[in-house]
């Protein structure tokens, strides 16, 4: 029996699948990396808003195919930061009625850089005002002071620090009062805060967040989209931002694509967070909608 003719076809064959393969016939598109698909996600809806929504969309399909669990998780996220300019409501002065008056509710008090010399700056004693009026509304809620040292002049100075002294200076008893004084941005008051509550303070479910009411919302988006980010799965975080409550400054604002830093901070990318913080990324860069 002859075996010369079947081998020389079976060589042709596999020449001609190498062929094809080289020529991408019937190769597999390379699926991209889960934190680029991120970040594009992220940035697009930070630069184009509501006009991002079909890319948004595509992105996320996209993002599904990598990794259906993240997918899940950041499009809670969007969903979240969708509503947190437009459609939270601000609470002047005090926390509203209507929350648990017990540990499981938590203040958070986000800070606000120092004086060079480790003194507050009004705008920080202006907040404290706001989280003092709450913490005696709520006498049996937790308050956490957030903020590290941004004192030029005084390294040991910080802001949480500052803000506990403060309170407790003004009558707020000092076991109520939890200290997170390594952050310093908006995204690392979120990241801290959640390591010392998942580890001292499992029973705070519920945070109502104090601040300027420029920062309310993003400060709300960061904590919302940590506990998602956080959660044992997709849907189901443990904690929850119900509240809030601000003094009104007379100026300030935080742009869409700060809080797109700030959620980029969140999924790891410090360098790429800061760049858009300082605005040197060049958003020129982002592919077309269409």
């Amino acid at each position: 029996m002859k075996t010369g003719v079947p081998i020389r076809f079976l060589c042709l064959l596999l020449i001609l699948s190498a062929v094809c393969l080289c020529a991408g016939c019937g190769q597999k598109e390379e699926k991209r990396d889960r934190q680029a698909i991120i970040e594009e996600l992220v940035v697009d809806y930070g630069n184009y808003g509501s006009e991002a929504e079909d890319h948004i969309q595509a992105l996320l399909k996209e993002l599904r195919s990598v990794d259906a669990d993240a997918a899940d998780r950041w499009n809670s996220i969007m969903t979240v930061w969708k509503t947190a300019n437009t459609e939270l409501t601000i609470h002047e002065c005090v926390l509203p009625d209507g929350l648990p008056n017990t540990d499981e509710l938590c203040i958070v008090a986000l800070g606000f850089q120092l004086n060079p010399d480790g003194t507050m700056r009004d705008e920080l004693r202006e907040r404290l005002a706001v989280v003092k009026a709450s913490a005696e509304k709520y006498p049996h809620a937790l308050i956490v002071c957030t903020g590290g040292g941004t004192a030029a002049e005084d390294e040991s100075a910080t802001e949480a620090g500052k803000m506990a002294e403060w309170l407790i200076e003004n009558g707020i008893a000092p076991e109520r009062i939890i200290v997170e004084d390594r952050s310093l941005t908006t995204a690392q008051n979120a990241i801290y805060t959640y390591d010392i509550l998942t580890e001292r303070y499992p029973q705070a479910k519920q945070l109502a967040i104090v601040s300027s009411d420029y920062h309310i919302a993003t400060g709300a988006l960061l904590f919302e989209a940590e506990a998602i980010l956080r959660a044992e799965k997709a849907g189901s975080p443990a904690v929850h931002v119900v509240s809030n409550a601000a003094w009104t400054a007379p100026s300030g604002s935080l742009s869409t694509m700060f809080q797109a830093g700030a959620l980029i901070e969140l999924s790891g990318d410090v360098d790429t967070a800061f760049e858009i913080y300082y605005e040197t990324y060049d958003i020129h860069e982002l592919p077309p909608l269409s």
